[in-house]
Parts: C-alpha cells; sequence; structure tokens
C-alpha cells in the first residue's frame, strides 16, 4: 500500500497495524517514496547442538592489564571533562 506522509500522520495506527499483519506500507513524501513500513522479522535464537567443551574460548578474548585500565580511566576522564556540555571536575 502506498499513501502520502499526511495520510500516514493522520493514520499511523492503522498503517502500523495493517504492516504488523504482513502488509508493506509505503509512505510517500511529495510523491517519491521515502520510508517503509514492514512487520518485523523475528530472529532465531541459537541453539547449541553440541556439549560445550570447556576451554573452546581460549585466545577469543584479551583481558587489558592494570595499566591499560588505568590509561583507558585517564582517557575517558579527559573526554568527560573536556567536553562542551560538561563543566567543572567530578
Amino acid at each position: 500500500m502506498k499513501v502520502s506522509a499526511q495520510y500516514a500522520q493522520e493514520h499511523f495506527a492503522d498503517l502500523a497495524l495493517a504492516a504488523s499483519n504482513g502488509e508493506e506500507v509505503e509512505i510517500e513524501v511529495y510523491g517519491q517514496p521515502m520510508l517503509v513500513l514492514h512487520q518485523r522479522r523475528t530472529s532465531i535464537p541459537f541453539k547449541r547442538t553440541a556439549p560445550r567443551i570447556l576451554g573452546e574460548g581460549i585466545g577469543e578474548m584479551v583481558v587489558p592489564e592494570w595499566d591499560e585500565w588505568k590509561a583507558i580511566d585517564r582517557e575517558l576522564e579527559r573526554e568527560l571533562n573536556d567536553h562542551p556540555l560538561i563543566q567543572g571536575e567530578f
């Protein structure tokens, strides 16, 4: 279904219901298609098919050392204190 932006503004609840029922709703602004409403596709949850193996993730994640954590903290503090919307020390 194609509708104008004005119609979509006035009848949004009806259009959302139509989209949730599987109909694709195209909203046009000045005759040009701008937005499409459609039903959200649900994702299939991951289901493990094999048993977990102890240590299977070794080497996939690196935890920073204490000095790296302190450097990250200093960098975040500098970013917050130098931001124009936030003034002063915390």
